[in-house]
C-alpha cells in the first residue's frame, strides 16, 4: 500500500508543477503584451514634439 500512496502523491505534486507552470507562462505572457501595448502607446501620442534648432537665436523649438 505505501508505494500505491507515493505513486499517488508523484501525480499529485506533477499536477501541482504543470498548473504552476502554465500559469506562470501565462502571466508573463500578458505582461509582455501589456509592455508592448504601453510601448506602442507612447510612440503613438504627439504629446512630446520634435524639438528643432533655431538656426538665427540657437534654441530649441517645437518643429
Amino acid at each position: 500500500m505505501p508505494p500505491l500512496i507515493a505513486f499517488a502523491g508523484a501525480l499529485g505534486g506533477l499536477a501541482v508543477v504543470r498548473w504552476a507552470y502554465k500559469t506562470a507562462v501565462r502571466i508573463n505572457r500578458e505582461l509582455e503584451e501589456a509592455r508592448l501595448a504601453r510601448v506602442a502607446e507612447a510612440t503613438q501620442t504627439t504629446d512630446i514634439p520634435t524639438l528643432r534648432r533655431d538656426p538665427v537665436t540657437g534654441a530649441y523649438r517645437p518643429g
